[in-house]
């Protein structure tokens, strides 16, 4: 660690000098690192396979890992390995708090199609409770474009409609990096968020502005590490295999 923060001092030092002096002189293990070796990570055997260093949040069996917002337990439906919403009993979160993380999770809007716009297949998946992740029946319905499947919901409109058929599993691969805040609760650096749908882009390394209002525009307000928080909006979508990694 040590060689590799003396390289990022003399880095600008050795480009400068290497403009005037033939490369050809410089001895090339001036410039390898060594000592700090990335840690053993062993992937999934199929796409979306949870790797080694992954935790699982839902494996398809129970809910032990998720309560209610008020704490209790969480007691959405679990059929044929998936986790479905159940009208009326609220959103859920995981007991683990995050902050800088790589999240997997699949989904699927209901195959029976009810109704249009956000009221179609709509969930949402918070992160860190706060900035949501829009889930939704967005394949040809048509709602505001920063509010469908994809969306940093209110904010960051999706690149791409990258939406399967209703009652098709869908995944979305996510790269999360949490704000910081000083001391005194100002922002230091915001929130940056990075999305794949089915393998596809559709937010590329976006700035999050702040919490993900329904009326009104996005504030920050300073906090640490928190759950993964699934919505309840009274549609019966499903969820299966969503694993997370600690960055």
């Amino acid at each position: 660690m040590k060689k590799l923060i003396y390289l990022l001092g003399v880095w600008p030092i050795l480009t400068c000098a290497g403009q005037a002096a033939d490369r050809s002189s410089f001895d090339p293990k001036v410039t390898e690192v060594w000592e700090w070796k990335p840690a053993k990570v062993t992937p999934g055997k199929n796409p979306g396979d949870a790797p080694s260093d992954a935790i699982a949040l839902f494996d398809g069996k129970d809910l032990s890992k998720w309560t209610t917002l008020a704490g209790s337990d969480a007691s959405w439906n679990i059929i044929d390995g998936a986790l479905t919403v159940t009208k009326g009993k609220g959103d859920i979160k995981t007991r683990q708090t995050f902050g800088d993380m790589q999240l997997h999770i699949e989904w699927r809007t209901p195959a029976d199609v009810v109704g249009e716009g956000q009221g179609r297949g709509n969930s949402g998946i918070f992160l860190q409770e706060r900035y949501e992740l829009q889930v939704l029946d967005s394949y040809e319905s048509v709602t505001y474009s920063n509010g469908q499947a994809g969306s940093i919901y209110k904010q960051s409109v999706p690149l791409v409609n990258a939406c399967l058929k209703p009652g098709e599993w869908q995944s979305y691969d996510v790269l999360y990096t949490a704000p910081r805040f000083s001391d005194n609760g100002r922002v230091i650096v915001p929130a940056y968020v990075t999305v794949l749908q089915n393998g596809i882009l559709i937010q590329n390394h976006i700035q999050i502005l702040g919490t993900t209002e329904f009326k009104g525009f996005p504030v920050y307000r300073p906090h640490g590490k928190a759950s993964i928080q699934l919505q309840d909006h009274g549609n019966p979508v499903s969820y299966r295999n969503i694993w997370v990694r600690e960055l």
